[in-house]
């Protein structure tokens, strides 16, 4: 064991004996946001693991800015924690920052967001496509296998294209629904005038596929905007709880993908723990996504 690894070591016997205080080994985690209740829930899941395993985790919030990411990152590299967990802002620009760990002999996980072309000890997330597909199976189910279908994206982000490969895969099986829009609403207001325009449009739509829940309820504040109710059904992908009452309660969301940022977190700290204990980690962890329909 070389000088690094068993003062690594030492450090981390010695965290986990003060029932993980702060130090700056163990785990820095670059958060995507904290604004959205899915990364509220992969949070609280990574704290209360940490806890539960003695590992001391930072936390830290880019608020979907790539600088502050990239600084949070190199802040972690100068403390010298064991691993890094990381969700990406920008898949492919968050590549730097990445290799500037692996240099250092740091070791990074990626969680929900996967970075591209990037060497990471293991990602952890949503099997992206296999809910896209689920999204594109249920829309064509609810739309009697034809109609106008159009699609809120977020091409920076590669769980987003993973979902949106799968939904227009699933469609490719039912050749009377045609993809007439495909336009990028990020926040829910984007997403809201985003979803305006193409109903202006194309007043004949039939379907909104939103890449999350805040695209797919803003979608239907649109629909119902436009007097259009009664023709056109939005679907969503994350799952939380609004989007699920939604569905519940308003005949134009008509489902989600729902996925599990609880598990996220957890396995997220379980595997950086693996990691600093020098085990050998699954490289990819998929973790396959629900569907909530109204019952």
């Amino acid at each position: 064991m070389s000088f690094k690894k068993a003062l690594s070591a030492l450090l981390t016997t010695v965290a986990l004996s003060a029932g993980g205080a702060a130090h700056a080994d163990g785990i820095g985690a670059s958060l995507l946001t904290q604004q959205h209740p899915f990364y509220i829930e992969l949070a609280d899941a990574m704290k209360a693991e940490a806890e539960a395993k003695g590992v001391p985790l930072e936390i830290s919030i880019a608020n979907q800015d790539l600088n502050k990411q990239l600084a949070d990152v190199e802040d972690f590299i100068v403390k010298g924690v064991d691993v890094i967990v990381i969700s990406p802002v920008d898949s492919q620009g968050v590549m730097a920052a990445i290799a500037k760990a692996d240099t250092a002999g740091i070791k990074v996980i990626t969680v929900d967001v996967p970075a591209a072309n990037a060497k990471v000890t293991s990602h952890i997330g949503t099997d992206n496509y296999t809910g896209g597909v689920k999204a594109g199976e249920l829309m064509a189910e609810v739309l009697g296998g034809k109609g106008k279908v159009a699609i809120i994206d977020y091409p920076t982000v590669q769980s987003v294209v993973a979902r949106v490969e799968g939904f227009r895969k699933a469609l490719e099986a039912h050749p009377e629904i045609e993809i007439v829009a495909q336009q990028t609403g990020i926040t829910r207001a984007e997403a809201l005038a985003v979803a305006q325009n193409m109903l202006q449009a194309n007043p004949d739509i039939a379907g909104i596929f939103g890449f999350g829940d805040d695209a797919a309820l803003a979608a239907a504040v649109a629909v119902k905007s436009a007097g259009l109710e009664g023709q056109v059904k939005v679907i969503g992908f994350d799952g939380m709880e609004e989007a699920r009452n939604a569905v519940d309660a308003n005949p134009v969301m008509v489902g989600v993908i729902q996925q599990f940022p609880d598990q996220m977190g957890k396995t997220a700290v379980d595997t950086a723990a693996a990691v600093i204990e020098g085990q050998d980690v699954p490289a990819e962890q998929p973790i396959v996504p629900g569907v909530y329909v109204k019952e």
